[in-house]
Formats: C-alpha cells, sequence, structure tokens
C-alpha cells in the first residue's frame, strides 16, 4: 500500500498521499512494533498507536518493510528512514542468515513461554545497566514506567514490565532536557548498545530455519535495493549470496525452482510466488551490480515461470506448475494478502523485462494479466495496490536508462550514484562498458549495441519506448531528463 502511494505521489504529486506514507513510517519505527534495540519489525500491532505488537517476527515483513523505507528516503531524503531500513537489515544480517547465504523464515513471539519476554523492561533493570544520566533519558524517551505499560493479555494487569515506545521527536526531548539532539542522540545510543548487550543473554525466541524462495527472493530484492540506495555494499553483497544459494541450491537437475529448504535438504516444487518474487530480486541485484548474469538467470526464471504456470485461455498464472500435484482446481490469486499476490509482481517483472530485452510479447502477457484481474480490482481496488504498481509502470511514461562508460572511471561512477540516489519508479537502468566484454549485456538488449562513450567520457542515454534523446555526458541533465519526462 505505501509501495503504490509513493508511486500515486510521483504521477500526480498529490501531497496527501506521500503525507500518508510519512505518517505511517514515522509512527511504526517510534512504536512498539519496532525493534528499538535490535533492529527489524514485529509481525503486527494489536492496538491503533503501533505500540503493543504481536512480537514474531517475519523475513516478509523485514524486506517489504525496508523497500518502504528506502524508497521513502530517496523521496523525502529524511535520514531516518535510511536509519531504520539500516537496521532493520543488520537485523536479518545478524540473526536471521545462514552460514550458506540464503535467510531463515520467522523469529517466534514467545521464549521461555511467555510472548515478548525478550523484548521486555523493567524500570529496575534499565537502572541497574545504566549510568544514571543514561538511564534517566532512556526511561523518558522510551516511556519507561515503574508498574510497567504492558498488560497481562488476559486480566488487562500491569505487568510491570515495558515495551519500549517512543512518541515524540528527539528534538523535543532534547529541548525539554535542556540539551542538544546531538548529546541526546548520542546518550541515548550508548544505553542501546548496553541494553541490547545484555538482552543477547537472555533465552532467545526458537528461530524458524526453513529457507523459502519466495520470501528470499523479497530479501534480495530489499537487501539490492538498499545498498545501492544507501551506498552500503555489504547488503549487495548479502544479496548477491543470497541468489547465489537459491539458484544452486533450490533447484532441480533441469533447473526448475525448488520452494523450501533446510538441514541441507530442498524439496518441494516452486510456486508462482517462488518464481515472481525471485525474478524481482534478481531484477533488483542487476541494477545495484550490473552482472548480466543475473538477468540472464531472470529471463530463464521468468521462461519457466510461463511455460509451467500460465493460463492460456484467461491469462495471468496458476499458483502451482501444470505438471506439480494434481488439485481438483489450480487456483490463481491477484489479491495481495500480508505479501504482495505473485501475479502482481509477475506483471512488473514482465514490462520490466520486456523494455530491457526488447521483447514486446512480454509486455503483452503483462497486459494480459491486468485483463484477467480488471473485474476483481474495480470491485475492490484497494486489494489490489500491488497491481495497480505494476499498471502504473505499464501506464508510463516509462524510461529506459543506459549508461555508456568505463567501469572503474569516476565519471561512470558519478552517473551511476546519480541514478540509484533518484526514485524514479518507473524507469529501469542499464550499464554498458564499452571497454569491456559486452556480449553479455548485448546478446540479453540488442537495442543498447551501438551506445557506446562520447568524447571517451561516460555518456547517458534517456530513451522512451527505446527512442532515445542524444547522449548527454553531464549528470545534471541527466537528471533533468528524468524528472522532466513526457507526459509528467
Amino acid at each position: 500500500n505505501l509501495g503504490f502511494l509513493l508511486r500515486y505521489w510521483k504521477r500526480t504529486d498529490e501531497p496527501d498521499a506521500l503525507s500518508i506514507v510519512e505518517k505511517t513510517l514515522d509512527e511504526m519505527q517510534m512504536g512498539g512494533v519496532y525493534d528499538h534495540l535490535g533492529g527489524g519489525f514485529h509481525r503486527y500491532s494489536t492496538d491503533r498507536e503501533w505500540r503493543v505488537p504481536h512480537f514474531e517476527k517475519m523475513l516478509y515483513d523485514q524486506a517489504l518493510l525496508t523497500i518502504a523505507y528506502t524508497d521513502a528516503y530517496l523521496v523525502t531524503g529524511n535520514e531516518a528512514y535510511a536509519l531504520t531500513a539500516k537496521q532493520t537489515l543488520e537485523y536479518l544480517l545478524r540473526d536471521m542468515k545462514d552460514t550458506g547465504g540464503g535467510f531463515y523464515s520467522a523469529e517466534d513471539a514467545d521464549s521461555e513461554g511467555e510472548e515478548g519476554k525478550f523484548y521486555l523492561w523493567t524500570e529496575d533493570e534499565v537502572r541497574k545497566l545504566l549510568e544514571e544520566r543514561e538511564a534517566e533519558a532512556f526511561v523518558a524517551a522510551y516511556n519507561i514506567e515503574a508498574g510497567g505499560n504492558y498488560l497481562e493479555e488476559a486480566t488487562g494487569s500491569r505487568t510491570g514490565r515495558n515495551i519500549l515506545y517512543r512518541e515524540r521527536s528527539l528534538n523535543d526531548e532534547a529541548r525539554d532536557i535542556g540539551a542538544s539532539e546531538e548529546k541526546l542522540r548520542e546518550v541515548l545510543d550508548t544505553a542501546k548498545e548496553k541494553l541490547f548487550r545484555h538482552r543477547q543473554g537472555r533465552v532467545h525466541p526458537h528461530r524458524d530455519d526453513k529457507i523459502l524462495t519466495d520470501w528470499n527472493g523479497l530479501a534480495i530484492a530489499a537487501l539490492a535495493k538498499a545498498g545501492r540506495a544507501l551506498e552500503e555494499p555489504r547488503y549487495t553483497e548479502a544479496a548477491a549470496g543470497a541468489a547465489e544459494f537459491i539458484l544452486s541450491e533450490m533447484r532441480t537437475e533441469d533447473g526448475r525452482l525448488l520452494h523450501r529448504y533446510r538441514e541441507g535438504e530442498a524439496k518441494v516444487g516452486a510456486y508462482t510466488d517462488d518464481y515472481a518474487f525471485m525474478v524481482w530480486g534478481l531484477l533488483e541485484l542487476y541494477e545495484s551490480t550490473f552482472e548480466p548474469e543475473y538477468l540472464k538467470e531472470a529471463v530463464t526464471l521468468n521462461e519457466d515461470l510461463i511455460e509451467h504456470f500460465w493460463d492460456t485461455e484467461n491469462g495471468g498464472f496458476y499458483f502451482s506448475a501444470d505438471d506439480g500435484e494434481r488439485l481438483l482446481i489450480r487456483t490463481k490469486e491477484f489479491y495481495d494478502g500480508a505479501i504482495p499476490s505473485g501475479n502482481s509482481v509477475a506483471m512488473m517483472n514482465l514490462l520490466r523485462l520486456g523494455r530491457i530485452t526488447g521483447d514486446s510479447k512480454m509486455e503483452d502477457s503483462a497486459s494480459e494479466i491486468a485483463s484477467s484481474a480488471s473485474q476483481s480490482v474495480q470491485k475492490a481496488p484497494r486489494a489490489f495496490t500491488a497491481l495497480l504498481s505494476s499498471l502504473d509502470f505499464g501506464l508510463g511514461p516509462t524510461l529506459e536508462i543506459v549508461i555508456s562508460g568505463a567501469a572503474v572511471a569516476a565519471d561512470t561512477k558519478e552517473m551511476l550514484r546519480a541514478v540509484s540516489g533518484t526514485y524514479a519508479p518507473h524507469d529501469i537502468v542499464l550499464f554498458r562498458d564499452p571497454d569491456g566484454n559486452c556480449s553479455a549485456i548485448d546478446d540479453i538488449a540488442p537495442w543498447v549495441k551501438e551506445m557506446g562513450k562520447v568524447d571517451d567520457r561516460a555518456a547517458a542515454y534517456v530513451c522512451e519506448g527505446r527512442t532515445c534523446m542524444l547522449p548527454t555526458t553531464d549528470v545534471g541533465r541527466l537528471l533533468e531528463a528524468i524528472e522532466n519526462r513526457k507526459g509528467r
């Protein structure tokens, strides 16, 4: 929903769309639904203020929220959004990453038989672990009460323990105590580090160590997007590691994806979500590394998806493969639940791959998905915002941006950095190094073959429907062309 609203704001300049996104993200990152010590988000809130969570943590939530916070950062420049995205990914890298590179599915809400015990604090605990000045600041900033702010679910009585949440900005807290925001942040960061180290010694919630292809696809997309937008190479490397794990360990001998991996065993044939989300992850990973191999794998997986899941009569993808388990009815989902539907993501993938490869059949298939879902969408559009985001991309104006230059050159890196730092959800970005081996990208996207440097400098080609403007070597003109596209 937040991703759709950002796209809607980009298309219309409607300020309410952006303010809804900002309000929601602000409240979530301040509330108890966010883990203020260890990063990451709990599964959902049980109250309208985002304070009291169900303490389970899901991989897909971390991925989708990272994408939301990263995109919001690109739009607003609000460093708090970048920090939340980073802390969420640090949680994944620390607690949810398998030694092989894939990511586990979830952490339970309970530890030692009690929901939330791992995350809750008494005031006495906090004061014993912190210096007086740190404790005073932390107790005030995170709303810790002597009797506890966490109520026993069955009786509604106070337990003496506290959920950590914030109600006010650091600037407001600092003004009340006569300190600078920077100094208060330093004190609170020190306090949080001490409490986090102590919490690490507690009995941790049980971890669901299944590695699921679809949820890992979302994690790869999030890590790759954040890696390039926030200029954090570790995230891109982690995305590449997870992709390598899925592509090498979770496939059949003939290259088909498998759905689940645990303790050295991969099994269960993949579903539409597995293929669609992995292709999404690979597309994001390409735009963060510009390694053509990721595009090649995305095209291959997309071909498998079409061959085994496509409804040739009505359009759209069935959830299960044509050679999978025999079912009375092969279902086809367009509705977005806790995660976007496989058809919605597959529609976006088809549009992006169509623009990249020049294969118009992919865009035709994307149009068939929209047509197949149209009656349901018209009845309840709010239930299909991922598909509507794909429709937004398809309606354009969409730009194909090709950067041509030496990979190691400063001017090439400057252009790529400028594009990565822009919220441009309607664009695809390709890279071509005329000084290197261009055969791989030229094979995948033949229309870029003649795009080279200009006067031995990195050049940007900005195209719409592969009709291109004259190349530019000026970063400012590149960004101006992106912003001032036709039909804005």
